[in-house]
């Protein structure tokens, strides 16, 4: 992949992520209703691509968040600073004692097991971050004095609200303007788009925002509720999927956006909430890469897995071709813990057609097997 970086020395940050940072509760193996104790982490789905990058891959990031100026919000910072990710570049927002005007983002998730589905619940209303609008983030300033060689965001935090998904294609216009790469994880929330027009609305603002992608990461659901491509072959329980009809949808994909130089997603087949079938593909230079198959693996958190797999794919290209090989898979399946041995911890589960055990994806997989379009993979 030749995605044509800045120069490294001309910039400050490797990559910033653009994006809500929530307090993520965790009940352990409990459930959140009858739980007595929570152990308390920090999280998002644009922030932990930030995340996996600095302490996986050794790159210097930050994120472009806004937190209300409180304990909480400094809880949330202090996490923060632990992963190593710059904090520099946070808004903060006077608080008003009571969260009516603005407050921080939490986030109760639980894990699945066995027929045991995960349970994710956020409370994120009103949050600092979700207020966000055009002309907050000064982005000549980031990306032209400072710079940065990677800007990555996604469908999460452009579904807070109408302020943020202005905030975001104001973001990536002024990456394109100074040559920075742009990826963008779709990451279809249903709940998010409801009171904002749905579905309708989903595919209103990520056309426009694909418009000025390099990198769009996405699975089957990602790719037909926000852009609208139906992925042929799958069944409609989702158990099996189609290689090749997903390098069909890429290929229309391409064709209505040549300005995607890669294409990334993961596999899934659900068996249940603790085993699944994974793998994943990635299209570049006009052909599909497929990732090693791990059928029945056994999962412990699935949570996050989806930006871990952001965070390994966007490395790749600083990689070269390694990003086929063995090294680069094993520098992915880090990504999903960082060397203290804490999980990322994403985004809560989509409802929808793998809500039993669906994760959003696979740390563990990374394309590293040449595949023609038309070629068998069975």
């Amino acid at each position: 992949m030749d995605l044509n970086l800045r120069a490294k020395q001309d910039c400050l940050f490797d990559e910033i992520s653009l994006g809500e940072v929530m307090l993520r509760l965790d009940p352990g193996d409990g459930r959140i209703k009858t739980a007595r104790t929570f152990r308390a982490w920090e999280g998002g789905g644009e922030y932990n691509v930030a995340r996996g990058l600095r302490r996986c891959f050794g790159l210097h990031t930050a994120v472009v968040t806004a937190l209300a100026d409180n304990e909480v919000g400094r809880l949330i910072e202090d996490f923060i600073l632990q992963g190593g990710v710059d904090t520099s570049l946070i808004e903060w927002k006077p608080y008003d004692g009571i969260g009516r005007s603005v407050r921080n983002g939490l986030n109760f998730t639980e894990r699945g097991f066995g027929l045991r589905g995960a349970v994710g619940v956020s409370d994120r209303g009103h949050t600092a971050a979700s207020q966000l609008k055009p002309g907050d983030i000064d982005w000549d300033f980031i990306f032209g004095r400072l710079g940065a060689r990677w800007l990555h965001t996604g469908g999460i935090f452009a579904a807070l609200s109408e302020t943020t998904a202005q905030a975001v294609l104001e973001a990536v216009k002024a990456a394109k303007k100074w040559g920075t790469v742009v990826s963008y994880d779709l990451n279809y929330r249903p709940s998010l788009w409801k009171e904002i027009g749905g579905q309708a609305k989903a595919q209103e603002v990520n056309r426009e925002l694909a418009k000025y992608v390099d990198v769009m990461i996405g699975n089957e659901e990602d790719f037909t509720a926000c852009l609208g491509f139906e992925v042929p072959g799958n069944d409609a329980t989702l158990k099996t999927l189609s290689i090749e009809g997903y390098g069909r949808m890429i290929e229309e994909a391409v064709k209505v956006y040549p300005n995607f130089q890669v294409v990334a997603t993961t596999l899934r087949a659900v068996k249940t909430a603790t085993v699944n079938d994974w793998s994943a593909i990635c299209w570049a230079n006009g052909q599909l890469y497929h990732g090693l198959s791990l059928p029945a693996l056994e999962i412990y958190d699935r949570v996050g897995g989806g930006d871990s797999f952001a965070s390994g794919s966007s490395t790749a290209n600083d990689h070269g071709r390694r990003a086929a090989s063995g090294q680069f898979r094993r520098c992915a399946r880090r990504a999903r813990h960082d060397h203290t041995g804490r999980h990322l911890h994403g985004e809560p589960e989509r409802s929808g057609k793998r809500d039993e055990g669906r994760g959003r994806a696979c740390a563990e997989i990374i394309p590293c097997t040449h595949l023609k379009l038309n070629q068998r993979t069975d």
